[in-house]
């Protein structure tokens, strides 16, 4: 018998059972094992490509009104202004120096408004929307959620905030077929995403909770009214990405964790099953 045979004959010996479950313990350390590079690569690595962006272009090919458009270009953050930095902070996410990739407070206050029908909201900070956009497709399913909260305690874990905050304004959407703050500084003002303004940077921020809706090329009175918020939001100060405040870091190191949500989710569950 030669050596294929000799590799083949433990795995034929064995009933149908037990090879369904090898094979579905292999795939999920296989699954693992991948995670873990992908991670790891993007301590150092920008990811060529993101689901999202694959996502988009064949959206766009399959409707004759869009332009197929694909602008994007990577920069160090050190080549993007801290006008942005400040910008999608106090916009999106906040507390984002202070947390552990989950800020449970605003996602309770998300999932009571959604459940009451008030509005749809998402709750997610930074970190999870950095790992959403660059490992994940774009869906609204649990198991999606599920994965991105996996994927957030990864880049939590292996990722400085700095990484964190560079991958995100490298990665993230400002408009159909535009990612990143340059391709968006160079689409819509004419320069680089260093020398972005206030309202500039007020402009970008506003549009990325919905930017194939709002942008700076269609600019209506809500994203007027987002724009001058943000920017009144300066007033609290410049979001110094390496150096978080002293005292918010003592003030925010007991908030609840990703564990205390769902404890809380669960326990509401049963009490709506009573």
């Amino acid at each position: 018998m030669g050596k294929k045979g000799k590799w083949l004959k433990p795995w034929k010996s064995i009933g149908w059972g037990r090879r369904v479950v090898r094979v579905l313990w292999m795939t999920v350390v296989g699954l693992w094992l991948l995670s873990v590079v992908q991670v790891l690569l993007g301590v150092v690595f920008n990811p060529p490509l993101t689901p999202l962006m694959v996502q988009r272009f064949f959206q766009q090919l399959a409707d004759d009104e869009r332009t197929v458009r694909f602008e994007r270009d990577y920069v160090d953050i050190d080549d993007i202004s801290p006008n942005l930095i400040t910008a999608v902070v106090y916009s999106e996410d906040g507390l984002f120096m202070y947390h552990h990739g989950f800020d449970v407070k605003q996602m309770k206050i998300a999932m009571k408004e959604n459940k009451s029908g008030k509005r749809f909201r998402g709750g997610s900070t930074i970190s999870q929307q950095t790992a959403k956009n660059a490992f994940l497709p774009h869906s609204r399913t649990m198991v999606r959620k599920g994965v991105e909260a996996y994927y957030t305690m990864m880049i939590e874990t292996f990722w400085s905030k700095k990484r964190i905050m560079e991958v995100y304004l490298n990665i993230i959407e400002f408009g159909d077929g535009i990612y990143g703050a340059e391709a968006a500084a160079q689409h819509y003002f004419g320069h680089s995403a260093k020398e972005l303004t206030r309202t500039e940077a007020a402009q970008l921020a506003a549009t990325l909770p919905a930017p194939l809706e709002r942008n700076p090329a269609h600019k209506s009175p809500y994203f007027r009214r987002r724009t001058a918020d943000i920017k009144g939001r300066f007033g609290w100060g410049k979001v110094n990405i390496e150096e978080p405040d002293p005292k918010k870091v003592e003030k925010y190191k007991d908030r609840e964790s990703l564990w205390d949500f769902m404890k809380w989710y669960y326990e509401g569950e049963m009490r709506n099953e009573k």
